[in-house]
């Protein structure tokens, strides 16, 4: 194939939406926490521009009304057992499989994305519901902590619910980042409020359903519905804590209200996520491996992958391999397991995409391989996309995509390629290729998850680890101790007894002074004798 022209990608499909897709979406709509009458506002698939379904358009007064319900059920939630709040999400973790059809179905029709992708939201959101369920206890149980005087003070740390929690999910993982977050909030004791953006809303309100049928309280998650600047910054005002997942602009307004309610905010944000083929890596499990990061979901991910590094002595033969796994990608729609990649989610990005390609064409780079639109397809399908010669003055160089564009990078050593790593803004995510120096190449990456030999998928699945950005890419942390107890107010309570932490009646400050140093000087394993202080004016600071 002509890598100037671009690719054709003949094993392409194209299919209709799901035939039963009207039955699972139907009476979704009702469970928005809108007053009756409501205008509406339809979600289109991207496949093929049909409507998915209606929902309506909330008012600032509907998210008062669902806030107030979320409230009062959140206190009774929080005075259930944690072994009752347990049970919910096992029995939800439980449905999840027994829905998998539909859910896919679903996900894939607001989404645009291929039936693999749907299926890696799904897995994730089981896997994560089965984390929390298990290890809850062990994160929220109290805890002893060391008191002020050994046996005289009993001192215990206890973790109390936030209250009302705010999820903002974006489009690109409708499934995931909708309820992922939601359910260690939950299981801490929390109330929810959640936010689904405009053109995904569906697969969040099939989520609730099925909350809702494994036993959640019916006011305790509330899901508005609309446009994000009229009801966004309403939820924002009434939260206790909000949880932000979607670009680093919206990210520093969404901080910008939390700091000025002095609020909880944890927000996981953009990213312009490198990867390093080192020399001695396998460079067909690196083509391999660089295919999925960054064409997974269309290159429409968070840590998706968007520059590759490669040491000048493999750059050649991992380019030619890489682009022969490229232009073996299928292009399609529906749920044929067999497509690698789908559509993109609409037409102000296919734009975007299309323009930052332009715009590195026009200022010299070269097209390896892809760089299309597919009209063929469907509206918004675009082909995976190589280029070299990226320079600094293009903007693909250092503005997020969130397509399937990759630039690739010649690096004249480790070291180099560190550096251009380095050169961002960003700092959610990196990969690294290597047989054996991997780990310490990563170790000087700028990112706050680091993969070696493979993209993305080992440390988002690792949930037992905190994933999230340095940099422009986030604040706080998803997954791990970190990801429950962020919803949680750390409390301790003290219990004094025998003698106070004070002079006890009818001795003088100065004995108890002499009696507290004693203490402290054993406590602190210093010197009995204090060591003598150098006089003053004898040249030491």
């Amino acid at each position: 194939m002509g890598a100037q022209s671009g690719t054709t990608h003949p094993g392409v499909s194209a299919a209709g939406m799901p035939s039963g897709l009207d039955r699972v979406v139907e009476g979704l709509a009702d469970l928005v926490a809108a007053a009756p009458g409501r205008p509406r506002q339809a979600s289109f698939s991207p496949f093929d521009g049909t409507v998915v379904g209606e929902v309506p358009g909330c008012t600032t007064q509907d998210v008062d009304a669902a806030v107030a319900r979320a409230r009062q059920a959140q206190r009774r939630w929080a005075a259930e057992s944690l072994k009752e709040r347990r049970a919910v999400v096992q029995r939800f973790r439980s449905l999840l499989l027994v829905r998998e059809n539909d859910i896919l179905d679903l996900v894939q029709a607001e989404s645009g994305k291929s039936r693999l992708s749907a299926f890696e939201e799904l897995a994730d959101v089981v896997l994560t519901a089965n984390y929390y369920a298990r290890n809850a206890g062990r994160f929220l149980r109290p805890a002893r902590r060391k008191g002020a005087a050994p046996v005289l003070t009993r001192t215990v740390e206890h973790r109390l619910p936030k209250g009302l929690v705010v999820v903002i999910s974006p489009w690109n993982y409708p499934l995931t980042l909708a309820v992922s977050d939601a359910l260690p909030a939950l299981l801490a004791g929390n109330g929810i409020v959640l936010k689904p953006d405009s053109q995904t809303p569906f697969t969040a309100l099939l989520m609730l359903q099925l909350l809702r049928q494994a036993g959640l309280p019916k006011d305790l998650f509330q899901i508005v519905t609309g446009a994000g600047p009229v009801i966004g910054p309403a939820i924002i005002e009434r939260a206790d804590f909000v949880m932000f997942t979607g670009s680093s602009k919206t990210g520093r307004e969404v901080a910008q209200r939390c700091g000025a309610r002095l609020i909880g905010f944890s927000a996981e944000l953009g990213g312009k996520n490198p990867m390093l083929v080192l020399a001695d890596a396998d460079l067909g499990k690196a083509a391999s491996g660089a295919v999925h990061a960054c064409f997974s979901n269309s290159g429409q991910l968070c840590v998706s992958i968007e520059r590759i590094y490669v040491h000048a002595a493999v750059f050649d033969r991992f380019l030619a391999a890489f682009t022969a796994e490229v232009e073996a990608i299928r292009l399609g729609s529906g749920p044929d397991w067999d497509i690698g990649m789908g559509s993109l989610i609409s037409a102000e990005h296919v734009e975007r995409v299309d323009r930052h390609v332009q715009d590195a064409l026009a200022k010299g780079a070269r097209l390896v391989t892809g760089g299309r639109r597919r009209p063929d397809l469907g509206p918004l399908f675009y082909e995976p996309t190589v280029l070299t010669g990226v320079t600094d003055n293009m903007l693909l160089a250092h503005e997020e995509t969130f397509g399937p564009v990759v630039a690739v990078y010649r690096a004249a050593d480790d070291d180099e390629a560190v550096a251009m790593a380095n050169d961002s803004d960003f700092g959610l995510n990196a990969s690294v290729w290597s047989a054996r120096h991997g780990e310490s190449v990563g170790r000087r990456l700028q990112a706050g998850t680091i993969n070696v030999n493979e993209g993305y998928a080992a440390t988002w699945a690792s949930h037992d680890a905190p994933i999230g950005g340095m940099k422009d890419s986030g604040v706080g942390r998803r997954h791990g101790r970190e990801g429950i107890l962020k919803y949680t107010e750390p409390q301790t309570i003290a219990l004094q007894r025998l003698l106070r932490v004070a002079p006890a009646p009818g001795m003088t400050n100065k004995a108890y002074a002499n009696i507290m140093r004693r203490a402290i000087t054993v406590m602190s394993g210093l010197p009995a004798r204090p060591v003598k202080s150098a006089a003053p004016g004898n040249g030491e600071d």
